[in-house]
């Protein structure tokens, strides 16, 4: 047992004791909190950056031990005092020297806040007969859910009230709400911690009352059956936090009576849950990054029998749809980019009855799909950008849609009828608002339903976009996004914000963002590194950016950067890099690899500590992502290839970019104290005195604040930050 496990509760009470352990833990971080601003104020003109201590500590692996003298800042109950009292100094230090930026920040933030409409809200989407939709009241932090039925002059009927259910929550996350087929039953999930454990409670919408009682330490996926009364979900291993027992619950009864109907026993996979567009089946989803398994079950058969689809198989993945009396499939069966095929019901597992119906391309990627009684709507990747195809399911009628900027993405939007010739979708690109359209798939005609609005005077005339690409060190095509002011100069003089992900095979897509116009607006040039590990270019993309080839993933960001300065586009002394999660990873590797090339790096609750976290499966998510960077506990060359370019492992004495960054204490994706060691080795170790700031949310998670205007705020100190480094304070 490792040291932070020891005394920790066991795994059958962690749930019941989150609430107390949750408030201990505030008070402790606010007595720390006021210890550390005593002790700053104390010696103002004197005081440092904090120094954690280093208490010897050996982590032990089958290929190598290491030292980690900052180990004993991971506590897993998170109410150790004298951790607290770190990250509080922490916060601490950051505000004293932030404090002279606080009104560049608060201008930075006025200026977020006030392009948006804050009494907003959705395009409503029809189901089973009400019209669905979520709207926000100005000044409020939280969305409304609500809906109308027939017609959109029927009274309004509110679910949720997000602001009324955050009351007394310093988080709150509206995780999912599943209405059942009669409409008059509500599943809401909620989170009021940050740690993904989601709490569900059902809505009598005809009473406007919840049912007591609840389900907890479940994911945020749901799905009612056909009776109304029986609800399915998902609970999560209390330690791991790994959502794999799917059970049936009958509406209104004591959740110790509900029946278990799967289990999932291979950690390396996820499980989810969805029911049919056409509500006929509920799916059990089991997903690793190399193999796929489908579940399915009649939703009116109360028995919920689920039967395997496509049993599955290491190497192949495959999304499932019904249309009809058959299954509609998207697999990567002999078809790397992926091909539809379709399939009678009761012979899904029968590979020699799948008949093609998109057959394999070499240069477009399947990435999605929508199946409509007439047509059938793919997701596609070609070129490295996000488009839309629809055709019917002859074949004979086959056009992708068109697109007016250089650079965008276009993406399925809530499509919740089958038996409809109307397309729903989104189209945005760094200069377009995302812009919800309809479109008829029989006359072609295309109907704008709503643009976001972006209030401030925006102008889209007054922004470019381009779309480049830039040669890696092996020869490879980088494609990159750019977006800067019309009028910016191109001739270096202008500093460089860049952006890059790159895992998972999760593709960053050209968006727009109307936070980074505060910078564009400053003289800033955006740009975008589509760098392998996504899937802008195909399977292919993903696979040079995983396992052996991750530091493809790294390089490509640092030989984004360096082209950019060829082309005497940017000012090469004031570059700035961005990356969260699995992206602060990457930041964590090219501060090590090429931090000459960079004024600043921001890494948001960044994944640095690769080989410890790998080899410890009490951890969330370890497990199920072997397959993403490697086993060091049992794979030799993976361990020392993750050694190689683990950030927190690779820290050396030498001059690094000023660095500002982020974590969560309740952060069940990447672990607290992740940041915070990488944080407390980097002050020991780095031999230049650029500011190195760190940011410890103590009341949220993987994804930071969760009210709308909160996440602004967090967002406006880090571009004062920047604008600071890069000399454009005004």
């Amino acid at each position: 047992m490792s040291e932070s496990m020891a005394g920790r509760p066991s795994p059958c009470t962690v749930t019941e004791t989150r609430k107390t352990r949750s408030v201990r833990a505030r008070a402790l971080v606010m007595l720390a909190t006021l210890l550390a601003v005593s002790g700053l104020a104390a010696g103002a003109q004197q005081i440092g950056p904090p120094v954690a201590a280093e208490r010897p500590h050996t982590v032990t692996a089958p290929f190598g031990s290491r030292s980690d003298p900052w180990y004993w800042l991971r506590d897993d109950s998170r109410t150790d005092p004298a951790m607290l009292g770190y990250l509080a100094a922490e916060n601490a230090w950051r505000e004293s020297v932030m404090a002279p930026l606080k009104p560049l920040e608060n201008t930075l933030f006025e200026e977020m806040v006030g392009r948006l409409k804050q009494d907003d809200s959705t395009v409503p989407q029809r189901r089973n007969g009400y019209w669905y939709y979520q709207r926000y009241e100005t000044g409020k932090q939280y969305p409304i859910l609500a809906r109308r039925k027939g017609t959109l002059d029927a009274p309004e009927e509110i679910l949720v009230d997000g602001n009324a259910r955050a009351e007394g929550h310093p988080f709150y996350e509206l995780g999912t709400v599943e209405v059942s087929s009669d409409g008059n039953w509500a599943a809401i999930a909620e989170d009021t911690v940050g740690r993904r454990q989601y709490t569900v409670t059902i809505k009598d919408l005809a009473r406007d009352a919840y049912l007591p009682g609840s389900l907890r330490n479940v994911e945020p996926m749901l799905a009612w059956a056909n009776d109304n009364r029986t609800l399915v979900y998902i609970r999560k291993d209390p330690q791991t936090l790994l959502g794999n027992q799917v059970y049936r619950h009958l509406r209104g009864t004591d959740p110790i009576h509900d029946a278990l109907v799967h289990e999932e026993t291979d950690t390396s996979f996820y499980t989810g849950l969805t029911k049919s567009k056409s509500d006929r089946f509920i799916f059990i989803v089991s997903q690793s990054t190399v193999a796929t398994e489908y579940r399915y079950a009649d939703a009116s058969d109360t028995a919920l029998a689920f039967r395997v689809a496509v049993p599955r198989e290491r190497d192949h993945l495959y999304d499932l749809a019904d249309s009809g009396d058959r299954f509609i499939l998207r697999t990567n069966w002999q078809a790397p980019n992926y091909r539809i095929v379709s399939v009678p019901i009761a012979s899904v597992a029968d590979r020699a009855s799948w008949q093609d119906v998109v057959p394999h391309r070499a240069d477009a990627f399947i990435q999605a799909f929508e199946a409509f009684a007439g047509h059938l709507v793919l997701s596609e990747r070609s070129g490295g950008l996000s488009k839309l195809r629809v055709r019917s399911w002859d074949g004979s009628n086959d056009r992708l849609l068109d697109a007016d900027d250089a650079a965008y993405t276009m993406g399925l939007g809530e499509n919740t009828e089958t038996e409809t010739t109307l397309l729903r979708y989104v189209y945005t690109s760094p200069t377009t608002p995302p812009s919800v359209w309809d479109y008829d798939m029989v006359t072609g005609k295309r109907t704008l339903l709503k643009q976001d609005p972006v209030l401030g005077g925006f102008d889209s005339k007054n922004y470019v976009t381009e779309f480049r690409q830039a040669t890696a060190r092996d020869g490879t095509r980088v494609p990159v996004t750019l977006l800067y002011r019309r009028g910016t100069p191109l001739d270096g003089s202008a500093p460089l914000y860049q952006y890059a992900y790159g895992s998972y095979g999760n593709s960053t897509d050209p968006v727009f963002r109307s936070s980074v116009l505060s910078l564009v607006d400053r003289g800033f040039i955006y740009a975008i590194a589509h760098v392998r590990g996504g899937q802008e270019l195909g399977r292919d993309w993903y696979e040079q950016g995983r396992l052996g080839n991750k530091k493809n993933t790294f390089t490509d960001f640092i030989d984004v950067t360096r082209y950019l300065k060829a082309e005497r586009l940017v000012d090469s002394s004031r570059v700035f890099g961005m990356g969260g999660s699995a992206g602060g990873l990457l930041i964590g590797a090219v501060a090590n690899m090429a931090p000459g090339d960079y004024r600043g790096l921001i890494a948001h609750v960044p994944f640095v500590d690769v080989v410890t976290t790998m080899l410890d499966e009490t951890i969330p998510l370890t497990a199920n992502e072997y397959d993403e960077w490697g086993n060091p506990g049992t794979d030799r060359a993976a361990h020392d290839y993750m050694l190689s370019y683990s950030p927190y492992d690779q820290v050396t004495a030498q001059d690094y970019p000023a660095l500002f960054v982020t974590g969560g204490l309740w952060d069940s994706q990447v672990q607290y104290w992740e940041p915070a060691k990488w944080v407390a080795r980097l002050r020991a170790t780095k031999t230049d005195d650029r500011p190195l700031l760190m940011r410890m949310n103590m009341d949220a998670g993987h994804g930071g604040e969760s009210g709308r205007f909160d996440r602004y705020r967090e967002i406006a100190e880090e571009y004062a930050f920047v604008l600071w480094q890069a000399g454009v304070e005004r």
